[in-house]
């Protein structure tokens, strides 16, 4: 049984609220910690529903990713406090609301690939997976995975399906080959890549409706040989 017809034959399915998305609109327009304190209420009501939807996906994403199995919904859902140290925006608070479900928590996003869902109004929202910027062991892994066997990398995107749902692989590419590759080799463009990241974004309407959760079932369910293949599975 696929992951999309689990999600399907729930009939209890959490689904984001329309006031979760009005909350991060006021929080966008209104970003300081006076406003913030006095709509607490308004948060934590965002929170729980945000929380409640990403528990509902990941139970389901162990349906097709055994490994996550014990994983806590609190170690992927990022804090919504911006880290100001070190930009200009000294914007408090981030606008939207973003969890990476990734074997042992969104602190394992620089070793392995895994699933991250964004809700953010505006069309905003999405749901993206992959290897973004992998630190330099991780990369030289995929490379070699890359030239030995670049053909099970090329089936999977050129699958018609996963095509059409994510488009393109997306990502930095270097301007010339990587070292030790020649410019040459059949599969440069690929090894040429920094980062390896899909991409499916959602709008507000089918963000707030019950398809939303099929469409993240999906993306999964699409995204997984993707990252069985950047995580050496």
């Amino acid at each position: 049984m696929n992951l999309l017809t689990v999600l399907l034959k729930n009939k209890n399915m959490e689904q984001i609220n329309k006031s979760t998305l009005d909350f991060l609109r006021k929080l966008k327009s209104n970003n300081n910690r006076e406003w913030f304190v006095a709509n607490k209420p308004l948060y934590l009501e965002a929170k729980k529903n945000y929380e409640d939807f990403v528990k509902e996906i990941l139970d389901k994403i162990v349906e097709i990713e055994p490994i996550m199995k014990g994983l806590e919904v609190s170690s992927c859902i990022y804090r919504i406090n911006r880290d100001i140290r070190f930009t200009n925006d000294k914007s408090p608070y981030k606008s939207h609301l973003g969890a990476f479900m990734v074997r042992g928590g969104k602190q394992n996003g620089d070793r392995y690939a895994g699933y991250y869902f964004h809700v953010e109004p505006g069309n905003n929202s999405m749901i993206a997976g992959g290897a973004y910027i992998p630190p330099v062991p991780w990369l030289s892994a995929i490379r070699e995975r890359i030239a030995e066997e670049g053909h099970k990398l090329v089936s999977i995107l050129n699958n018609p399906e996963f095509h059409e749902f994510f488009g393109n692989l997306d990502g930095e590419k270097l301007k010339s080959a990587p070292k030790g590759y020649a410019k040459d080799h059949p599969y440069i463009d690929l090894l040429k890549m920094k980062s390896f990241l899909v991409v499916r974004m959602i709008t507000d309407k089918e963000v707030t409706s019950g398809k939303c959760i099929d469409i993240v079932a999906k993306a999964a369910e699409l995204m997984k040989p993707l990252n069985d293949f950047l995580n050496g599975n």
